[in-house]
């Protein structure tokens, strides 16, 4: 493949930006993970911000045939390593790929999810590449970042809680190329995609040896989590203020009434009263909802990262000084095993659901 120096200057002599913005791309089953195609419509931001390109890093067998959508969700160039070999996600040879291409290409910025696979995957890259990585970022925006004897311009700020949710982050690299950050799923809005867009494929060059292959995949077994809070337009949460499991019935009822789905805080998670799938904040799920409705939660920052988009918060909490209210739409001060009871009737005699 042509080297980044040849390309930027290019067979016709136009000047192409350099420095792109990268997003490494997860297959989910046939498709695209939603926390890519995600990443892809913030890099487009970023690399407008930039006045520079978006690549979309994919690896797998088959991953040619999702280039397509990878360009309508906003990016330039598809970078495919489409090797059979690669059929399974193992970390050693995709971290291979990326490092490799990453070299040839130097790319400014490198996004990965939050996932399991971009936890595993991305220390290693940046380690191999000797740069520095922010797992976990909330949120990523364009800035510049100065000491007593330097200063920078256009830095990746990469933005999240930090010392156990207590305050907010930003940090930067301003001496490491690429900048990395790992992302979370649902803090970055989907934009649609435009099928409209253009964009260059890029088939990447594989080359492994017998150590990439150490670790096999034997079995493969998995298991759908037992709710979908990110695709719900109603999540009505109960926090540890619910007081107990048996009290959680409230929360299951109100959720049922108003068609939406139950969520949970983490102290309610930890009690035992409800699973982990229904964990809403910073080490659970990122919603944006039509509705959320925080029965008993004080609100943290924790929590606060993981709901705080939603399009209408309704509180429910016995303290008025509670944390939940600064960023709540309405607010009910009271106990739950009034209000609820009185909310279920209020909307079922406006004709909502028996």
């Amino acid at each position: 493949m042509a080297s980044a120096a040849e390309r930027d200057e290019g067979a016709a002599g136009a000047a192409r930006p350099r420095g792109d913005v990268w997003v490494f791309v997860e297959k989910a089953g046939d498709g695209v993970a939603e926390v890519s195609l995600e990443l892809l419509g913030k890099a487009r931001e970023l690399a407008d911000r930039l006045e520079t390109r978006v690549g979309a890093v994919i690896i797998g067998a088959g991953s040619a045939l999702l280039a397509g959508s990878l360009i309508a969700a906003g990016a330039d160039t598809v970078y495919v390593a489409d090797e059979p070999a690669l059929a399974d996600f193992l970390v050693q040879p995709f971290a291979r790929v990326i490092v490799d291409l990453v070299r040839e290409h130097a790319p400014q910025i490198v996004l990965y999810g939050a996932t399991t696979t971009g936890r595993d995957l991305a220390p290693r890259v940046a380690s191999a590449l000797r740069t520095g990585l922010t797992a976990d970022c909330t949120d990523l925006q364009i800035g510049s970042h100065s000491t007593r004897e330097k200063s920078w311009d256009n830095l990746l700020l990469q933005i999240r809680p930090a010392f156990g949710g207590n305050i907010i982050a930003t940090i930067v690299s301003p001496e490491h190329r690429p900048q990395m950050a790992t992302v979370r799923e649902g803090v970055m809005k989907l934009e649609a995609p435009n099928p409209a867009r253009t964009g260059e494929v890029v088939r990447a060059t594989c080359t492994f040896g017998d150590e990439d292959f150490a670790v096999k995949v034997v079995r493969r077994a998995q298991q759908e989590k037992s709710v979908d809070l990110k695709g719900a337009r109603v999540v009505v949460s109960g926090g540890a203020g619910v007081g107990s499991k048996a009290n959680f019935a409230l929360v299951h009822e109100l959720a049922r009434v108003l068609g939406g789905v139950v969520g949970a805080s983490r102290a309610a998670v930890d009690a035992g009263w409800i699973g982990h799938d229904h964990q809403v904040g910073q080490t659970g799920t990122t919603v944006r909802p039509k509705l959320y409705v925080a029965v008993g939660i004080s609100g943290s920052v924790q929590h606060r990262a993981g709901m705080d988009q939603s399009a209408r918060i309704l509180a429910i909490n016995t303290d008025p000084l509670a944390p939940i209210f600064t960023v709540a739409h309405y607010g009910v001060v009271g106990d739950l095993n009034d209000v609820i009871p009185q909310m279920i009737t209020a909307y079922r005699a406006k004709g909502g659901p028996a």
